[in-house]
């Protein structure tokens, strides 16, 4: 039975889970371990400023936080998890989203609100202790560099010459700048900027094939790999400094709609096409040795599929803006396990539409040609079957095009080929989701460098406490301009291509860190056995991230003589195991403190901590 499911078992069964999951355990969270109060003011409302602290409707901030949130993670992780069958990664996406990924979304969103917005190398400072702070501070700094870094350079290699998605990209930011200012100056206006954006798109996505043919507008959005490695930073200098109502949270909103709108389509496509599901539930490489992902599927899922299931990069945004935005603490269900759902969802279609392809196709494309044709000399029934038939209906060479991108991109537009008078817009339908994965990326970007520019400048507030000051100009732009500049320069010089497979890795140590760091606070405020529900994800990542860890340094890296990439895995895991002694020290005072204090809401907590 499980070696011939159709994708219709998938998309129900993931609907199923995560709408019991939101309706009880997202609830049991609320209500008993965080105890969500919607008498205390949050940061947006309590430190308004109408820059960085703006309480925004929770249906615009859901979109803000999702846009944030979901970057290649969910689409790229499941396809390159398709190598272990797609069994390891669809159990590992239902069971990791609902226990441990939305748990973390919602812990760390709760931390930050009740510590001003800040940061979580801020909060481990007022919860943990000064030094494991400044630690935590500079592994956050070093993970969102790498993240960010590694994400634009998965965007460079979407849109570089292709004018039609890079467009759709460009065209989204005047239009959201049109939303934001409608926000802005008039109020309950956000329907009527939701209209007027989503036709704006419409009308930009139907055009834009027509306008961008070589003998109209085309050359000019035919930008090589240079031109876009520049525009991409560029960009996220923008958004970092601008308001945040004027181009980064409108943006996020209207890709939002683009996001789950192309889901949901793909849902539908799949309902109407009833595809098989071809990939086996376990491929002979479980156990190691595959073309796509060198290592077991233990460990090496947890850290594959990352941002589907549970993502350190989370933590980053979810203590970077969207506290900041947050108008009542009710909402953190809505927007942190709601999006962390929601986000699952795309990972569960990702990892559908990748395994829709045959073996070999799927294959052909995410394997170098050189071990593509000693896979097959070992396994002739993983020989390509459709894949001649994509090249020419779409018109590029897909064999060999790695990093899990273009086989979604060709898996979704098989589904849609499929679907009733589809069948003569392969081509239409490739370079949509080319785009659709663009706009994905570049939504984490921009939120990205704006929550890199706030870890900087808390950090070099510590030496010159102006720089704490988030209404002084020469503060923002110059951290904002620094920190760009730092990834910024690996994505135009390509260096951090070496070391993309350290993202996986640092990603879920942060989200770990993470975890841990939240447990110690739930703990202060006396939850007792509820922080368990917190505590187990935690430690359960902490084992499993550092078992891949060791494996990926000692089994890989150092015996290939790949020096550089093994100090950066042991740098992560050292910073890491520092946060973690400081605070399993914390856990051991709070453990053996007897004695209540009441805090300023007459709660029982058992230590006071600045807010």
């Amino acid at each position: 039975m499980l070696e011939h499911m159709n994708a219709i078992t998938l998309v129900f069964a993931s609907l199923c889970v995560f709408a019991i999951a939101y309706r009880f355990y997202g609830l049991f969270m609320a209500n008993k371990v965080l105890r969500l109060d919607a008498r205390r003011e949050t940061p947006a409302v309590k430190y308004a400023d109408g820059h960085d602290y703006v309480s925004t409707n929770k249906t615009v901030l859901f979109g803000h936080h999702f846009a944030a949130i979901a970057a290649a993670g969910p689409l790229v992780g499941p396809v390159l998890a398709a190598q272990f069958g797609y069994l390891p990664g669809a159990l590992w996406i239902l069971i990791g989203c609902v226990l441990a990924g939305g748990v973390h979304d919602m812990v760390v969103l709760f931390a930050s609100v009740r510590h001003k917005g800040q940061s979580l190398a801020t909060i481990t400072r007022r919860e943990v202790g000064p030094l494991t702070g400044t630690v935590a501070g500079f592994a956050v700094l070093f993970i969102l560099i790498l993240t960010l870094a590694g994400l634009s350079l998965a965007c460079v290699s979407a849109m570089h010459n292709a004018p039609w998605s890079l467009f759709i990209v460009v065209i989204t930011m005047p239009i959201a700048v049109l939303m934001g200012v409608i926000m802005k100056l008039r109020q309950n206006s956000v329907s009527l900027a939701s209209v007027i954006g989503i036709s704006l798109l419409l009308i930009g996505i139907v055009s834009g094939h027509a306008l961008m043919q070589p003998e109209a507008f085309g050359p000019l959005f035919d930008w090589d790999k240079s031109t876009v490695s520049l525009a991409i930073p560029a960009y996220g200098f923008i958004a970092s400094v601008l308001p945040i109502w004027l181009l980064l949270v409108p943006r996020d909103y209207l890709s939002t709609y683009l996001k789950i709108g192309t889901i949901l389509m793909l849902a539908v496509g799949i309902i109407l096409v009833r595809p098989e599901i071809l990939m086996p539930a376990f491929t002979p490489f479980i156990n190691g040795g595959g073309p796509v992902i060198n290592g077991p599927v233990l460990p090496f899922i947890f850290i594959t599929i990352a941002c589907g299931a549970i993502s350190g990069f989370h933590a980053i945004i979810g203590t970077g803006t969207t506290p900041k935005m947050l108008g009542n603490e009710r909402e953190i269900l809505f927007v942190g396990y709601g999006a962390m759902l929601t986000e699952g969802f795309v990972a569960m279609m990702a990892l559908i539409a990748a395994c829709t392809l045959m073996p070999g196709d799927y294959f052909a494309i995410n394997s170098p040609h050189d071990v593509y044709a000693s896979l097959v000399q070992n396994h002739p029934n993983l020989a390509a079957v459709d894949l001649p038939f994509f090249e020419e209906h779409i018109g590029i060479d897909l064999h060999g095009r790695t990093g899990g991108a273009v086989s979604l991109a060709v898996g979704m537009a098989h589904i849609f080929r499929n679907l009733p008078y589809m069948d003569h817009l392969m081509a239409y339908w490739y370079n949509f989701a080319v785009m659709f994965e663009a706009v994905f990326i570049l939504t984490a970007i921009d939120a990205g460098t704006r929550v890199g520019r706030f870890f900087l400048q808390e950090m070099m507030g510590l030496v010159y406490p102006k720089f704490n000051d988030k209404e002084w100009w020469p503060g923002i732009i110059l951290s904002s301009a620094v920190f760009t500049f730092l990834w910024g320069y690996l994505v135009y010089t390509g260096n951090i291509s070496s070391i993309w497979p350290l993202f996986g890795l640092s990603n879920q140590l942060l989200a770990a860190c993470a975890l841990i760091v939240c447990t110690t606070m739930l703990l202060r405020l006396n939850r007792g056995f509820y922080a368990l529900a917190v505590a187990i994800p935690g430690i359960f990542m902490v084992g499993v991230t550092f078992w891949a860890g060791y494996l990926q340094v000692f089994e890989q890296y150092w015996p290939q003589k790949q020096y550089l990439l093994a100090v950066l895995g042991l740098l992560v895991m050292f910073l890491m195991i520092l946060v973690l002694f400081g605070t399993f020290a914390k856990w051991k005072k709070l453990f053996a403190e007897k004695r209540l204090l009441k805090d300023a809401y007459g709660e029982p907590v058992k230590e006071l901590a600045e807010e």
